[in-house]
């Protein structure tokens, strides 16, 4: 059993002990002054049989005989009676006065449990915040490493020379491409991926495709809005990983990106923590910053998914529906009005 546990019960035993029961083998007042006044009632009523002449109390007859046993006897039961009454009310005023001595030393050491218990889960608490601060920490290291990745190239092509100037007889050549251009094409998957983010640092299917989205411009947009949004809901302890939103048709979000809004698109509102709502919907009418951050994110993802549904499946839409980033949208989006 753990100290907290024995703490209490020594407590108790110790409140206990210095109310101990009192022994009912010794005489009290109480029973001293019965026997007292039955003693001098009984002295009382032998000296008046005494002193009655013989001839009258042989004229008391069998009633006589019984009124005078009553007459002698029953103050007797009387007085015990009010003894033991008095007695027991004695009896309960000392069991009320060592409930009380229990209740205040349990009372006691549950305070002093709950002010131990209070100051280890302070301890967890600030390990846990530490434990968060550290990981979006090196989320945000990871982000910009990719992000200084993807522009890398970029950066090379402006720091090359530039070409020699064409000769007169030299035919005009086209301009090259921007970066963008000359890109790949981003998947479909690798972008659901990349709006997902890494799992973890050993995640490198995920590195790979925040890589790849990061090349372009657009997705790179989304993406760093949606790390944006995420940071701010961590810090109201509110995480994605932990939402578990009822998931809409393919239908309703194609019928979303054509502009539908209102009821026929409410179910992508699928949100119904009232914890993480109430929170973010105090957040946002409080924190100017938060509350652009959302609604700049809502339109960089309301632009992309209306890109992005035009070529995409119903799997890859249902896939995209289930990211952190998703959820983060669905989120916000019922918090701001988008579904209503």
């Amino acid at each position: 059993m753990s100290e907290h546990s024995t703490e209490p019960e020594s407590t108790a035993s110790r409140s206990l002990g210095a109310f101990s029961r009192p022994s009912n083998d010794r005489l009290t007042g109480i029973e001293i002054a019965a026997i007292g006044f039955s003693v001098l009632w009984l002295a009382v009523s032998l000296g008046f049989f005494l002193v009655t002449p013989a001839d009258e109390r042989s004229g008391f007859g069998g009633l006589g005989l019984l009124s005078t046993l009553m007459t002698v006897f029953l103050p007797v039961g009387l007085i015990w009676a009010v003894a033991v009454l008095a007695r027991s009310n004695r009896a309960l005023r000392d069991e009320s006065q060592r409930l009380h001595a229990t209740v205040d030393g349990l009372r006691q050491a549950y305070v002093t449990q709950a002010q131990k218990g209070q100051s280890n889960r302070d301890n967890d608490l600030s390990k846990r915040l530490d434990d968060i601060a550290a990981s979006t920490l090196r989320t945000e290291s990871m982000l910009a490493a990719l992000t200084t990745q993807a522009a890398q190239p970029v950066a090379d092509t402006v720091a090359s020379p530039a070409p020699p100037p064409p000769r007169e007889d030299q035919g005009a050549l086209e301009l090259a491409p921007p970066a963008e251009a000359a890109a790949p094409p981003l998947a479909a998957e690798s972008f659901v991926r990349a709006l997902n983010f890494p799992e973890n640092a050993e995640d490198k299917a995920g590195f790979d495709a925040m890589r790849l989205a990061l090349r372009n411009r657009q997705a790179a947009q989304l993406i760093q809005a949606s790390q944006d949004v995420l940071t701010l809901l961590s810090q109201e302890g509110i995480y994605m990983d932990d939402l578990r939103p009822d998931m809409a048709r393919p239908d309703v979000w194609r019928q979303f990106a054509h502009g539908t809004r209102g009821r026929e698109v409410a179910d992508m509102g699928g949100v119904h923590d009232r914890t993480a709502l109430g929170l973010t919907a105090g957040r946002m009418k409080q924190d100017p910053i938060f509350r652009d951050a959302a609604h700049h994110f809502l339109r960089l993802f309301d632009r992309m998914f209306a890109e992005f549904e035009a070529e995409a499946g119903d799997a890859d839409i249902s896939a995209l529906s289930d990211t952190r980033t998703a959820r983060a949208f669905m989120l916000l989006g019922r918090v701001a009005g988008t579904f209503d």
